[in-house]
């Protein structure tokens, strides 16, 4: 059944009635060109790479997911590590019982200074060899360097890699930095410390603030200095990369 003409206003005003006041007030906020924009961000932000080349086997992580500091994330195929391994532990082995061997002929003088000092410095190099092959072979394993949520999975399940490439996005958890850029002119009257409301488009509410970092620099091309800020208490609706607005408690 089509719509009459005096339908139409009346369900305009529905819609304006049902509109909260506040999404109209945040709106205008966002909308102001001298508000100052707010980026919510966590304290650490990394992409985890792969140290080795090889091939991936199932992943222990998947996209949003907390894990823990020192959770595995992922795993390549380590047989060919471990068996480098085992050479170069047989390698020191061999080298230790040489240098025994010359040092009991040396006791004996069968042998010269020289030829101990050089069996010595076999046992070093073996022993360098094996702590690289050891290094090499904890490249198989990918830990979490710190405790976070995975933002984005790179690689694939059986994937085979080169050396360098990227793994996951891993983003801290705890407490979200809010980064912003506000106006050299009110530098005089910023300090540590100093109180600010935050507005998050994404939720709609309004967080209170403090200022933690005050940069050395301002931009001289655009006038504004940078700054981050902490929030006073833990959010968990908020998520690094939302944004919003901060208005100061008392501008300078």
């Amino acid at each position: 059944m089509p719509f009459s003409r005096n339908f139409y206003p009346v369900l305009v005003l529905l819609l304006s009635i049902q509109q909260p006041a506040s999404a109209v007030d945040f709106g205008a906020a966002l909308a102001d060109p001298t508000a100052i924009r707010v980026l919510l961000a966590a304290d650490i932000e990394t992409t985890l790479s792969s140290q080795m080349t090889g091939t991936l086997g199932e992943l222990q992580a998947t996209l949003g997911q907390s894990v823990a500091k020192g959770a595995l994330l992922a795993q390549f195929d380590c047989r060919e590590g471990q068996a480098r391994s085992m050479v170069s532990n047989a390698e020191l082995a061999m080298a230790q019982q040489n240098l025994q061997a010359k040092q009991h002929l040396r006791n004996l003088d069968a042998v010269g200074d020289l030829e101990v000092a050089i069996a010595a410095t076999e046992v070093q190099k073996a022993e360098g060899a094996r702590s690289m092959a050891q290094t090499q072979s904890s490249y198989c394993k990918v830990n979490a360097p710190f405790a976070g949520r995975i933002a984005k999975v790179h690689a694939k399940p059986y994937q085979t890699l080169s050396a360098g490439s990227p793994l996951f996005d891993l983003v801290s958890a705890g407490a979200l930095k809010v980064r912003m850029n506000v106006p050299s002119s009110l530098l005089p009257g910023l300090q540590i410390g100093s109180a600010l409301q935050v507005s998050i488009a994404e939720t709609g509410k309004t967080y209170a603030a403090s200022v933690s970092a005050i940069n050395s620099r301002v931009d001289a091309v655009a006038q504004t200095v940078e700054l981050e800020a902490v929030l006073d208490t833990d959010h968990p609706e908020l998520v690094a990369g939302m944004s919003g607005v901060a208005q100061f408690a008392a501008r300078p």
